[in-house]
């Protein structure tokens, strides 16, 4: 009983998050939302006994999402001054938020030795590990997709980093292969001046 409460909780909040996630005007609070949305799948992955799933996904996702974030920021070019003014009003939510996420993983924290025990009695295939048993399936049936995948995330970071290179015109850049191809008549020139006819005697002084 109450693992299933547990995993009701967490599905509810991780379908709300998600909703929230695609009705989001403001750019940095749908990826909050996603953020949250990563958190309760982990805690659903940890209730199935894939706690390396689990971990995988706060790490890396987690993870990349901070990327994403800063991305978004350097695209749009967000006025943090400007969502600074509805801290006070927004105060409330987050507060809620973070409230169920202290219950949720107080909850984790009670029930973990009733789960894993649970866990324990559905043994991996072959008398594999949980992280020897996917990567075995991952790269030997899978690796074609896995190498796609990496692909497209590769496809993906050098498509956003393109996005977000601004040529300013007003910043003085050293460019090595303009100063290597130019020649010697574009920065030199030899002019022949008669003698008693070069810089006159006022110049001098």
């Amino acid at each position: 009983m109450p693992a299933t409460l547990i995993f009701y909780l967490f599905a509810t909040v991780l379908i709300l998050a998600a909703l929230m996630v695609i009705s989001a005007r403001n750019p940095v609070h749908a990826v909050l939302f996603l953020i949250l949305c990563f958190f309760n799948a982990a805690g659903l992955f940890v209730l199935q006994g894939a706690e390396f799933l689990a971990m995988l996904l706060v790490i890396v996702y987690v993870g990349a999402v901070a990327v994403l974030f800063l991305f978004v920021v350097m695209m749009l070019d967000i006025d943090f001054k400007q969502l600074r003014q509805g801290f006070v009003r927004y105060l409330p939510l987050g507060a809620l938020v973070g409230a169920v996420l202290l219950i949720e993983i107080g909850m984790m924290a009670v029930h973990w030795p009733t789960m894993a025990g649970a866990a324990a009695q559905t043994p991996a295939p072959a008398a594999l590990g949980n992280a020897e048993a996917i990567g075995a399936v991952l790269y030997t049936k899978y690796w074609l997709p896995f190498q796609v995948a990496g692909l497209v995330l590769l496809v993906a970071m050098v498509g956003a980093i393109c996005l977000t290179l601004r040529d300013r015109g007003q910043v003085v850049r050293q460019n090595v292969s303009v100063q290597m191809n130019r020649k010697r008549s574009d920065v030199i020139e030899i002019k022949k001046v008669p003698t008693g006819q070069g810089i006159s005697d006022g110049g001098m002084a």
